[in-house]
């Protein structure tokens, strides 16, 4: 249900409790709970055993030089990428979350929160809706349930939605909201840049009701500053599919896409057909993944042999 410092909180039938968090064996850095995971534990005592298999899982670079990987939730069937209507709104990021979604096999929507206070919110969808063909976006104002409602198909029985953004987004007003309860504390936003305080501190599940809402599970998140790329280069070529197709029009299989003759991806550009920002994010998503994927790499091969000598 949630993760803390050494501890986590589980629930099940006719139970709630906070347990150790450290498995009596780990094949690896992803081997150890998160919020969403479903765990097998002793009977008597409730010492955790060992993980189920999980149907995805998102994670990150952890923030910092330590190489280490943030697991974010698990087992999550739609992730809800929250965005407002204001200065808050960066294309850049929402397709890093996008990445993310796409790299797991997750149901990606696009959640435009604060539509009450925008006097163009059509530009936010159509910006939104641009980023990639057929994907879902939603306009809605959180604190309002007829409006919060056309989530409900998202959050039935048997499903399980993440909501990630940046703070001051409105994800925590928005849960409440689908709960109709407020026992999650939200803030107000600073009006010279809209950005928002970290209201909500730690991955945390929250069941819905068996009524309208549907009965399923929400997982609210801390709003993240900084979301590194490692091991997503599937869900890079997915929501770039344009670039990646022009690429392979190019004369040369080794193309850099800088000055070399019979190049698809600078012709597309020149001819207006593809922006140049979209390539520049698309070439430092690119690389940054590469980069970072390196990284991990050599660090499971530094693992593998720890074990070996343990």
């Amino acid at each position: 249900m949630s993760v803390h410092r050494g501890k986590i909180s589980v629930a099940g039938e006719g139970l709630q409790a906070s347990i150790p968090s450290i498995l009596p064996a780990s094949s690896g850095p992803e081997d150890r709970p998160t919020v969403g995971d479903w765990l097998l534990a002793e009977r008597n005592g409730l010492a955790p055993v060992r993980l189920l298999e999980r149907s995805s899982l998102f994670k990150r670079p952890a923030p910092g030089d330590d190489n280490r990987i943030q697991l974010i939730a698990a087992n999550v069937d739609t992730l809800f990428i929250v965005t407002s209507c204001n200065a808050d709104f960066n294309i850049a990021r929402l397709e890093r979350y996008l990445v993310l979604a796409r790299e797991v096999g997750v149901r990606p929507v696009v959640v435009l929160t604060k539509a009450d206070l925008s006097n163009s919110p059509e530009d936010f969808v159509e910006a939104a809706s641009a980023i990639q063909r057929g994907l879902h976006v939603e306009l809605i104002n959180g604190r309002d349930r007829q409006s919060v409602a056309q989530l409900a198909d998202f959050c039935r029985l048997g499903e399980t939605v993440a909501l990630v953004g940046s703070s001051g987004v409105g994800k925590s007003t928005l849960i409440n909201t689908l709960r109709n309860l407020d026992e999650i504390e939200t803030q107000a936003v600073r009006e010279s840049d809209g950005k928002g305080l970290h209201t909500t501190s730690v991955r945390t599940m929250h069941r819905l009701g068996s009524g309208a809402e549907g009965g399923g599970w929400l997982v609210d998140t801390p709003g993240m500053r900084e979301l590194q790329m490692a091991d997503v280069a599937t869900g890079v070529a997915e929501v770039f599919d344009d670039i990646v197709a022009l690429t392979l029009e190019c004369r040369f299989t080794n193309c850099t896409h800088a000055d070399e003759p019979g190049c698809a991806v600078r012709d597309a550009i020149e001819s207006g057909q593809l922006s140049d920002l979209r390539f520049d994010r698309w070439r430092k998503l690119a690389l940054e993944d590469s980069t970072n994927s390196d990284i991990a790499e050599a660090r499971r091969v530094r693992m593998t042999k720890g074990r070996r000598r343990r």
